[in-house]
Protein backbone atom coordinates (compact mmCIF):
# COMPACT_ATOMS: atom_id res chain seq x y z
CA UNK A 1 0.00 0.00 0.00
CA UNK A 2 1.11 3.60 -0.87
CA UNK A 3 0.59 6.80 0.13
CA UNK A 4 -0.15 8.94 -2.53
CA UNK A 5 0.69 12.75 -3.23
CA UNK A 6 -1.65 14.20 -5.73
CA UNK A 7 -1.47 17.09 -7.85
CA UNK A 8 -4.65 19.73 -7.54
CA UNK A 9 -5.42 21.43 -10.77
CA UNK A 10 -5.80 24.93 -10.85
CA UNK A 11 -8.70 25.75 -13.47
CA UNK A 12 -10.54 28.89 -13.41
CA UNK A 13 -13.72 27.40 -12.58
CA UNK A 14 -12.59 26.04 -9.10
CA UNK A 15 -13.53 26.91 -5.89
CA UNK A 16 -10.75 28.86 -3.67
CA UNK A 17 -12.29 27.76 -0.67
CA UNK A 18 -13.65 23.91 -0.94
CA UNK A 19 -10.55 22.16 -1.32
CA UNK A 20 -8.09 23.75 1.25
CA UNK A 21 -11.27 23.25 3.90
CA UNK A 22 -11.24 19.55 3.23
CA UNK A 23 -7.32 19.29 3.57
CA UNK A 24 -7.56 21.74 6.22
CA UNK A 25 -4.68 24.15 5.18
CA UNK A 26 -4.72 27.74 4.67
CA UNK A 27 -6.31 28.87 1.01
CA UNK A 28 -3.88 30.15 -1.58
CA UNK A 29 -6.48 32.89 -2.61
CA UNK A 30 -6.17 30.87 -6.39
CA UNK A 31 -8.30 28.46 -7.48
CA UNK A 32 -8.22 24.48 -7.09
CA UNK A 33 -10.36 23.14 -9.25
CA UNK A 34 -9.39 19.47 -8.90
CA UNK A 35 -6.86 16.77 -7.61
CA UNK A 36 -6.28 14.02 -9.03
CA UNK A 37 -5.68 10.15 -8.05
CA UNK A 38 -4.59 7.89 -10.12
CA UNK A 39 -1.96 7.42 -13.14
CA UNK A 40 -3.17 9.74 -15.76
CA UNK A 41 -0.15 10.86 -17.90
CA UNK A 42 -1.48 14.30 -17.57
CA UNK A 43 -0.59 14.83 -13.58
CA UNK A 44 0.00 11.55 -12.62
CA UNK A 45 -0.07 11.13 -8.25
CA UNK A 46 3.74 10.62 -6.65
CA UNK A 47 4.31 7.78 -4.39
CA UNK A 48 7.64 6.43 -2.54
CA UNK A 49 8.71 2.74 -3.37
CA UNK A 50 12.07 1.73 -1.01
CA UNK A 51 12.37 5.68 -0.42
CA UNK A 52 12.94 6.23 -3.62
CA UNK A 53 10.26 8.59 -4.88
CA UNK A 54 8.51 7.55 -8.47
CA UNK A 55 4.35 7.86 -10.29
CA UNK A 56 1.92 5.71 -9.93
CA UNK A 57 2.18 5.78 -13.71
CA UNK A 58 5.22 4.24 -13.52
CA UNK A 59 4.91 1.81 -10.83
CA UNK A 60 2.41 0.05 -13.17
CA UNK A 61 4.08 0.45 -16.10
CA UNK A 62 7.01 -0.88 -14.73
CA UNK A 63 4.83 -4.21 -13.52
CA UNK A 64 1.53 -3.74 -14.71
CA UNK A 65 0.23 -7.16 -13.79
CA UNK A 66 1.84 -7.45 -10.19
CA UNK A 67 -0.10 -4.18 -9.68
CA UNK A 68 -3.15 -4.30 -11.39
CA UNK A 69 -3.57 -7.92 -11.43
CA UNK A 70 -3.98 -10.27 -14.41
CA UNK A 71 -7.69 -10.22 -14.76
CA UNK A 72 -7.42 -6.33 -14.93
CA UNK A 73 -4.51 -6.32 -17.22
CA UNK A 74 -6.37 -9.21 -19.55
CA UNK A 75 -9.56 -6.60 -19.32
CA UNK A 76 -8.39 -3.22 -20.05
CA UNK A 77 -4.69 -3.42 -20.51
CA UNK A 78 -1.77 -2.63 -18.67
CA UNK A 79 -2.73 0.74 -17.28
CA UNK A 80 -4.78 1.71 -14.40
CA UNK A 81 -8.12 2.08 -16.26
CA UNK A 82 -9.94 4.87 -13.50
CA UNK A 83 -8.96 8.28 -12.43
CA UNK A 84 -10.37 9.46 -9.03
CA UNK A 85 -10.71 12.95 -8.42
CA UNK A 86 -12.09 15.69 -5.87
CA UNK A 87 -13.93 18.09 -7.36
CA UNK A 88 -14.72 21.54 -6.47
CA UNK A 89 -16.95 23.48 -8.57
CA UNK A 90 -16.99 27.31 -7.54
CA UNK A 91 -18.13 28.69 -10.85
CA UNK A 92 -20.02 26.55 -13.59
CA UNK A 93 -17.93 24.37 -15.65
CA UNK A 94 -18.44 24.00 -19.60
CA UNK A 95 -21.26 22.26 -20.90
CA UNK A 96 -20.06 19.07 -22.56
CA UNK A 97 -20.44 15.49 -23.47
CA UNK A 98 -18.41 12.99 -23.53
CA UNK A 99 -17.87 9.85 -26.71
CA UNK A 100 -18.38 6.33 -26.26
CA UNK A 101 -15.56 3.95 -27.04
CA UNK A 102 -16.28 3.39 -30.49
CA UNK A 103 -16.61 7.41 -31.31
CA UNK A 104 -13.64 7.77 -29.39
CA UNK A 105 -11.19 5.13 -31.03
CA UNK A 106 -12.82 6.78 -34.36
CA UNK A 107 -12.25 10.23 -33.53
CA UNK A 108 -8.75 9.65 -31.99
CA UNK A 109 -7.66 8.17 -35.41
CA UNK A 110 -9.18 10.67 -37.63
CA UNK A 111 -7.47 13.20 -36.04
CA UNK A 112 -3.63 11.23 -35.52
CA UNK A 113 -4.22 10.50 -39.12
CA UNK A 114 -4.49 14.29 -40.03
CA UNK A 115 -1.76 15.21 -37.83
CA UNK A 116 -3.22 17.54 -35.47
CA UNK A 117 -1.10 17.76 -32.51
CA UNK A 118 -2.36 16.31 -29.19
CA UNK A 119 -2.25 19.69 -27.20
CA UNK A 120 -3.85 22.03 -29.66
CA UNK A 121 -6.47 23.95 -28.83
CA UNK A 122 -8.61 22.60 -31.28
CA UNK A 123 -7.92 18.97 -30.80
CA UNK A 124 -11.78 17.24 -30.11
CA UNK A 125 -9.87 13.79 -28.89
CA UNK A 126 -6.97 13.31 -26.38
CA UNK A 127 -7.10 9.73 -26.39
CA UNK A 128 -8.82 6.99 -27.83
CA UNK A 129 -11.20 5.77 -24.84
CA UNK A 130 -14.63 7.09 -23.54
CA UNK A 131 -15.13 8.79 -20.31
CA UNK A 132 -18.16 7.73 -18.58
CA UNK A 133 -18.04 9.61 -15.04
CA UNK A 134 -19.92 9.65 -11.35
CA UNK A 135 -19.98 12.14 -8.98
CA UNK A 136 -20.91 11.95 -5.66
CA UNK A 137 -21.72 14.95 -3.76
CA UNK A 138 -19.79 15.98 -0.25
CA UNK A 139 -21.50 19.18 -0.39
CA UNK A 140 -24.65 19.81 -1.87
CA UNK A 141 -23.88 19.95 -5.51
CA UNK A 142 -25.49 21.63 -8.36
CA UNK A 143 -25.49 20.38 -12.02
CA UNK A 144 -27.22 19.90 -15.33
CA UNK A 145 -27.79 16.72 -16.91
CA UNK A 146 -29.63 15.91 -19.60
CA UNK A 147 -32.71 17.33 -21.89
CA UNK A 148 -35.20 17.88 -20.53
CA UNK A 149 -38.81 16.76 -22.62
CA UNK A 150 -38.86 19.82 -25.93
CA UNK A 151 -42.14 20.81 -24.32
CA UNK A 152 -40.55 21.77 -20.95
CA UNK A 153 -37.83 23.20 -22.65
CA UNK A 154 -40.63 25.22 -24.56
CA UNK A 155 -42.98 26.50 -21.57
CA UNK A 156 -39.04 27.77 -19.61
CA UNK A 157 -38.11 29.78 -22.36
CA UNK A 158 -41.13 31.35 -23.43
CA UNK A 159 -41.64 32.11 -19.52
CA UNK A 160 -38.89 34.54 -19.82
CA UNK A 161 -40.58 36.97 -22.29
CA UNK A 162 -37.64 37.85 -24.19
CA UNK A 163 -38.65 37.71 -28.00
CA UNK A 164 -35.56 36.63 -29.54
CA UNK A 165 -36.15 33.17 -27.72
CA UNK A 166 -39.93 32.39 -29.54
CA UNK A 167 -38.10 30.99 -32.50
CA UNK A 168 -36.50 28.77 -30.31
CA UNK A 169 -39.78 27.41 -28.13
CA UNK A 170 -41.61 27.26 -31.45
CA UNK A 171 -39.21 24.58 -32.76
CA UNK A 172 -39.28 22.96 -29.59
CA UNK A 173 -43.11 22.55 -30.17
CA UNK A 174 -43.53 22.14 -33.72
CA UNK A 175 -40.72 18.91 -34.28
CA UNK A 176 -40.60 15.41 -32.75
CA UNK A 177 -38.65 15.08 -29.94
CA UNK A 178 -35.21 14.10 -31.30
CA UNK A 179 -35.47 16.55 -34.04
CA UNK A 180 -36.87 19.42 -31.91
CA UNK A 181 -33.82 19.07 -30.04
CA UNK A 182 -31.21 18.59 -32.61
CA UNK A 183 -32.32 21.93 -34.66
CA UNK A 184 -32.79 23.82 -31.68
CA UNK A 185 -29.31 23.04 -30.18
CA UNK A 186 -27.38 23.60 -33.41
CA UNK A 187 -29.57 26.89 -34.09
CA UNK A 188 -28.21 27.95 -30.82
CA UNK A 189 -24.94 26.97 -31.50
CA UNK A 190 -24.98 28.30 -34.32
CA UNK A 191 -26.35 32.02 -34.66
CA UNK A 192 -24.51 35.21 -34.54
CA UNK A 193 -22.61 35.95 -31.95
CA UNK A 194 -23.49 39.48 -31.54
CA UNK A 195 -27.33 38.53 -31.76
CA UNK A 196 -26.72 35.54 -29.11
CA UNK A 197 -25.18 37.78 -26.76
CA UNK A 198 -27.67 40.53 -26.25
CA UNK A 199 -30.28 37.40 -26.07
CA UNK A 200 -28.44 35.91 -23.37
CA UNK A 201 -28.35 39.23 -21.30
CA UNK A 202 -31.69 39.65 -21.49
CA UNK A 203 -32.99 35.81 -20.67
CA UNK A 204 -29.87 36.32 -18.12
CA UNK A 205 -31.51 39.22 -16.71
CA UNK A 206 -35.17 37.95 -16.49
CA UNK A 207 -34.13 35.08 -14.94
CA UNK A 208 -32.51 36.45 -12.49
CA UNK A 209 -35.82 38.53 -12.02
CA UNK A 210 -38.04 35.18 -11.56
CA UNK A 211 -35.96 33.33 -9.85
CA UNK A 212 -37.90 29.89 -8.69
CA UNK A 213 -37.03 27.45 -11.87
CA UNK A 214 -34.66 30.02 -13.46
CA UNK A 215 -32.40 30.49 -10.56
CA UNK A 216 -29.97 28.02 -11.52
CA UNK A 217 -29.53 29.44 -15.10
CA UNK A 218 -29.27 33.42 -13.91
CA UNK A 219 -25.61 33.20 -12.69
CA UNK A 220 -24.47 31.40 -15.56
CA UNK A 221 -24.17 34.74 -17.44
CA UNK A 222 -21.98 36.35 -15.30
CA UNK A 223 -19.27 33.81 -15.17
CA UNK A 224 -19.88 33.57 -19.61
CA UNK A 225 -21.27 36.75 -20.76
CA UNK A 226 -22.52 36.31 -23.83
CA UNK A 227 -22.36 33.05 -24.39
CA UNK A 228 -24.63 30.85 -26.20
CA UNK A 229 -24.51 28.04 -23.73
CA UNK A 230 -26.14 30.52 -21.31
CA UNK A 231 -29.41 29.37 -23.60
CA UNK A 232 -28.33 25.79 -24.52
CA UNK A 233 -28.41 25.31 -20.49
CA UNK A 234 -32.00 25.69 -20.51
CA UNK A 235 -32.72 22.77 -22.29
CA UNK A 236 -31.30 20.54 -19.74
CA UNK A 237 -32.43 19.86 -16.53
CA UNK A 238 -31.22 21.29 -13.09
CA UNK A 239 -29.93 18.56 -10.03
CA UNK A 240 -28.79 19.13 -7.02
CA UNK A 241 -27.31 16.34 -5.09
CA UNK A 242 -27.37 16.33 -1.23
CA UNK A 243 -24.36 15.12 0.29
CA UNK A 244 -23.93 11.02 -0.37
CA UNK A 245 -25.75 10.87 -3.23
CA UNK A 246 -24.45 10.51 -6.69
CA UNK A 247 -25.49 11.06 -10.53
CA UNK A 248 -23.57 8.75 -13.30
CA UNK A 249 -23.26 10.30 -16.96
CA UNK A 250 -22.80 8.16 -19.98
CA UNK A 251 -21.88 8.85 -23.50
CA UNK A 252 -23.80 11.49 -25.50
CA UNK A 253 -25.44 13.06 -22.34
CA UNK A 254 -25.35 16.55 -22.38
CA UNK A 255 -23.88 17.98 -18.80
CA UNK A 256 -22.43 20.62 -16.75
CA UNK A 257 -21.62 21.05 -12.89
CA UNK A 258 -22.42 24.48 -11.17
CA UNK A 259 -21.34 24.41 -7.53
CA UNK A 260 -20.34 22.08 -5.04
CA UNK A 261 -17.31 19.67 -3.86
CA UNK A 262 -17.78 16.27 -4.22
CA UNK A 263 -15.74 12.65 -5.45
CA UNK A 264 -15.58 12.23 -9.07
CA UNK A 265 -14.88 8.77 -10.64
CA UNK A 266 -14.37 8.04 -14.55
CA UNK A 267 -12.72 6.09 -16.65
CA UNK A 268 -9.26 7.38 -17.57
CA UNK A 269 -10.01 9.79 -20.38
CA UNK A 270 -10.15 13.29 -21.33
CA UNK A 271 -11.79 13.34 -23.96
CA UNK A 272 -14.31 16.40 -23.77
CA UNK A 273 -16.59 17.56 -26.84
CA UNK A 274 -18.06 21.12 -25.31
CA UNK A 275 -20.92 22.70 -26.29
CA UNK A 276 -20.56 26.30 -24.17
CA UNK A 277 -20.05 28.20 -21.27
CA UNK A 278 -16.10 28.00 -21.74
CA UNK A 279 -13.69 30.11 -23.51
CA UNK A 280 -12.14 26.96 -25.05
CA UNK A 281 -13.07 25.59 -28.90
CA UNK A 282 -16.67 24.19 -29.79
CA UNK A 283 -16.75 21.96 -33.14
CA UNK A 284 -20.61 22.10 -33.63
CA UNK A 285 -20.26 19.44 -36.38
CA UNK A 286 -18.43 16.74 -34.27
CA UNK A 287 -20.62 17.76 -31.14
CA UNK A 288 -23.46 16.65 -33.00
CA UNK A 289 -22.63 13.41 -34.22
CA UNK A 290 -21.89 12.42 -30.34
CA UNK A 291 -25.00 13.96 -28.26
CA UNK A 292 -28.16 11.69 -27.65
CA UNK A 293 -30.85 13.88 -28.24
CA UNK A 294 -33.01 12.28 -25.98
CA UNK A 295 -34.80 13.35 -22.95
CA UNK A 296 -33.94 12.06 -19.98
CA UNK A 297 -34.80 11.82 -15.87
CA UNK A 298 -31.23 12.39 -14.29
CA UNK A 299 -30.66 9.27 -12.28
CA UNK A 300 -29.81 10.55 -8.29
CA UNK A 301 -28.45 7.58 -6.40
CA UNK A 302 -28.92 6.99 -2.92
CA UNK A 303 -27.30 3.79 -1.72
CA UNK A 304 -28.10 2.22 1.17
CA UNK A 305 -26.14 2.89 4.20
CA UNK A 306 -24.95 -0.46 5.38
CA UNK A 307 -21.18 -1.55 4.91
CA UNK A 308 -19.73 -0.75 1.62
CA UNK A 309 -22.43 1.22 0.03
CA UNK A 310 -21.94 0.73 -3.81
CA UNK A 311 -22.84 3.25 -6.35
CA UNK A 312 -23.76 1.13 -9.31
CA UNK A 313 -23.04 2.24 -12.73
CA UNK A 314 -23.16 -0.10 -16.27
CA UNK A 315 -19.13 0.17 -16.66
CA UNK A 316 -16.60 -2.06 -15.60
CA UNK A 317 -13.27 0.64 -15.83
CA UNK A 318 -14.46 1.59 -12.13
CA UNK A 319 -16.81 0.81 -8.84
CA UNK A 320 -17.24 3.20 -6.60
CA UNK A 321 -18.05 2.62 -2.90
CA UNK A 322 -17.93 4.29 0.37
CA UNK A 323 -17.61 3.23 3.47
CA UNK A 324 -19.01 5.26 6.95
CA UNK A 325 -16.79 4.10 9.50
CA UNK A 326 -18.44 4.27 12.94
CA UNK A 327 -16.51 4.52 16.27
CA UNK A 328 -16.00 1.07 17.90
CA UNK A 329 -17.48 -0.62 14.82
CA UNK A 330 -16.20 -3.61 13.20
CA UNK A 331 -12.80 -3.58 11.13
CA UNK A 332 -14.12 -3.54 6.95
CA UNK A 333 -12.28 -6.56 5.36
CA UNK A 334 -11.19 -5.61 1.50
CA UNK A 335 -11.59 -7.61 -1.49
CA UNK A 336 -8.32 -7.45 -3.49
CA UNK A 337 -8.95 -8.77 -7.02
CA UNK A 338 -8.13 -5.52 -8.50
CA UNK A 339 -6.40 -2.21 -7.96
CA UNK A 340 -7.85 0.02 -5.67
CA UNK A 341 -7.58 3.66 -4.63
CA UNK A 342 -8.81 4.45 -0.87
CA UNK A 343 -9.79 8.31 -0.40
CA UNK A 344 -10.37 9.65 3.36
CA UNK A 345 -12.76 12.48 2.99
CA UNK A 346 -13.61 12.79 7.09
CA UNK A 347 -12.21 11.75 10.26
CA UNK A 348 -9.45 9.78 10.73
CA UNK A 349 -9.41 6.29 9.34
CA UNK A 350 -6.85 3.53 9.51
CA UNK A 351 -6.13 1.84 6.40
CA UNK A 352 -4.05 -1.02 7.89
CA UNK A 353 -1.23 0.11 9.39
CA UNK A 354 -1.76 3.70 8.09
CA UNK A 355 -3.89 6.66 9.39
CA UNK A 356 -5.55 9.08 6.56
CA UNK A 357 -6.92 12.45 7.24
CA UNK A 358 -9.17 14.51 5.34
CA UNK A 359 -8.23 14.26 1.48
CA UNK A 360 -5.71 12.13 1.68
CA UNK A 361 -5.17 8.93 -0.26
CA UNK A 362 -3.17 5.26 -0.33
CA UNK A 363 -3.19 3.24 -3.71
CA UNK A 364 -3.58 -0.69 -2.70
CA UNK A 365 -2.22 -3.06 -6.02
CA UNK A 366 -3.97 -6.12 -6.67
CA UNK A 367 -3.60 -9.34 -4.50
CA UNK A 368 -2.71 -6.86 -1.33
CA UNK A 369 -5.52 -7.48 1.61
CA UNK A 370 -6.34 -4.23 3.61
CA UNK A 371 -8.04 -3.70 6.49
CA UNK A 372 -10.28 -0.26 7.01
CA UNK A 373 -10.70 0.54 10.73
CA UNK A 374 -11.33 3.38 13.06
CA UNK A 375 -13.74 6.40 12.31
CA UNK A 376 -14.45 8.52 9.52
CA UNK A 377 -15.61 8.15 5.82
CA UNK A 378 -13.83 6.61 2.96
CA UNK A 379 -14.38 6.05 -0.44
CA UNK A 380 -13.06 3.60 -2.82
CA UNK A 381 -12.13 3.37 -6.44
CA UNK A 382 -11.60 -0.20 -8.38
CA UNK A 383 -12.66 -1.89 -11.09
CA UNK A 384 -15.27 -4.51 -12.07
CA UNK A 385 -13.80 -7.64 -12.85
Amino acid sequence: MDRLTNTIRPYAWGSTTAIPTLLGVEPTGEPQAEMWMGAHPGAPSRLERGAVATTLADVIAADPEGELGAATVAKFGPRLPFLLKILAAGAPLSLQVHPDLAQAKEGWADEERRGVPVDAGHRNYKDANHKPELICALTPFDGLCGFRPPLEAAALLEGLGVDSLKPYADLLRAQPQEAALREVLTAVLSADRAGTARTVTEAAAAAERLGGPYAPYAGLVHDYPGDPGVIAAMLLNHVRLQPGEAMFLGAGIPHAYIDGLGVELMANSDNVLRCGLTPKHVDVPELLKVVIFEPSVPGVMRPEADGEEVYETPVDEFRLSRFLLAPGGAPQTLPDAGPQILLCTAGAPRAGELILAPGESVFVPAGEKVELSGSGTVFRATVVI
